[in-house]
């Protein structure tokens, strides 16, 4: 039987950092096959979990949520047939809708042995309130259908943010197991543990042994829940061992379970010439009705500027690109950046971005430069001037 996972999340929200966690620490000794759409022209991150010995197959051609919905199923069934996994981890893009991507996957488990094991959606602690607001369609779309949100960079905010990421997750999904703690405080199968709900307060005291506490006696839970006529006479256990009631009742508080995001970034800093809130954050005025319309593809919402370049950077003239689509709207509104350039001193400059911050590190040498830019209203020619590939 063949377990499938999908783990949604809104852009920059940490997927690709969580998967290679969880195949590191929780899924070692699984054949994984690894499901992933970018969205935009240049896939990113396909190296980055090649290296961990995962298939890749890559659709880039569109989202799997939007125009691959029809073709998935059956690209789905080939990964199936011809590595025949243990799991396979589903990364749709993070503009997507959970609830397409789950109607994409529903119905193969009738042709094949396979199992819809977890819906997981990784959302940013420090923006939930921000992409509610601004893109509440798609965003609070993979907060409604998750049964687990794992929360990122939850160790870059103060107690009482988190308290209110959390309540405001819960306005749209109520039922969901909230995964809180920093991502470098627990292990991945603690992680997975919670997405598949092993390790709920529901299911520990279902495993305990349960002893009357008046007679002492191990009763069987079967028999307690079908033949509540014991033979203890009136000074002993007159309990009817509802047990549903008393194991059952707990509304899986797990908003103080587990989550991090690696970036060591200020978590205020916003710096969009934007509507902010008391917070810091930036509310862009897009028409998004903050998320009553249900009914757009995301390629009718975002667009994506992506390119292949053999440029040679310096990390000065990468940092000034990044603040500038960091602090104007002069080439769109900017959800995401991701790229990976050649410097002029030989090395490789790795960067990331999302609203009001980024990140710059050195990594490997890949087979050319990559770059992609997603948000609303790009301005792609000022883009290409900007990074030197007009």
């Amino acid at each position: 039987m063949t377990k499938i996972d999908i783990f949604s999340g809104f852009l920059g929200a940490g997927k690709t950092t969580l998967i290679k966690k969880l195949l590191q620490e929780a899924f070692q000794g699984e054949k994984v096959v690894l499901i992933e759409n970018e969205f935009g022209e240049i896939g990113i991150d396909g190296g980055f979990l090649k290296d961990a010995g995962v298939e890749i197959t890559e659709m880039n051609s569109g989202c799997i949520c939007c125009s691959l919905v029809g073709d998935f199923g059956t690209a789905l069934k080939e990964v199936l047939t011809k590595y025949n996994p243990d799991r396979v981890i589903i990364e749709p893009s993070g503009v997507g809708k959970l609830s397409d991507v789950i109607r994409a996957v529903q119905g193969i488990d009738t042709e094949l042995e396979v199992k819809l094991n977890s819906l997981v959606t990784v959302a940013d602690a420090t923006k939930c309130k921000m992409y509610m607001k601004n893109f509440g369609e798609f965003y609070n779309n993979q907060v409604e259908y998750a049964k687990t949100i794992i929360l990122s960079r939850t160790g870059k905010i103060s107690p009482e943010r988190l308290e209110d990421s959390v309540k405001l997750l819960k306005e749209y999904n109520s039922e969901a197991t909230i995964i809180t703690t920093p991502w470098e405080e627990i292990n991945g199968m603690q992680i997975l543990g919670a997405m598949e709900q092993e390790h709920s307060l529901v299911s520990q005291m279902l495993k305990e042994e349960d002893v009357c506490p008046t007679c002492g006696h191990h009763h069987d839970h079967e028999e307690e829940h079908n033949h509540h006529d014991h033979d203890h006479d009136e000074e002993h256990c007159h309990h009817d061992h509802d047990h549903d009631e008393e194991h059952c009742h707990h509304d899986h508080d797990h908003e103080e379970g587990h989550c991090h995001h690696d970036h060591d970034h200020d978590e205020e800093h916003c710096h969009h010439d934007h509507d902010h809130d008391e917070e810091g954050h930036c509310h862009h005025d897009h028409d998004h009705d903050e998320g009553h319309h249900h009914h757009h593809h995301a390629d009718d919402v975002f667009t994506s500027w992506g390119v292949e370049t053999p440029h040679k950077y310096t990390e000065q003239e990468v940092k000034e690109a990044l603040e500038k689509l960091a602090d104007t709207k002069e080439y769109g509104t900017i959800l995401r950046a991701k790229g990976m350039l050649p410097n002029v001193n030989g090395e490789w400059i790795y960067f990331d971005l999302v609203p009001g911050e980024y990140e710059l590190r050195k990594g490997a040498p890949e087979y050319t430069g990559r770059l992609c830019v997603i948000g609303t209203d790009l301005d792609q020619d000022k883009l290409a001037v900007l990074f030197s590939v007009a």
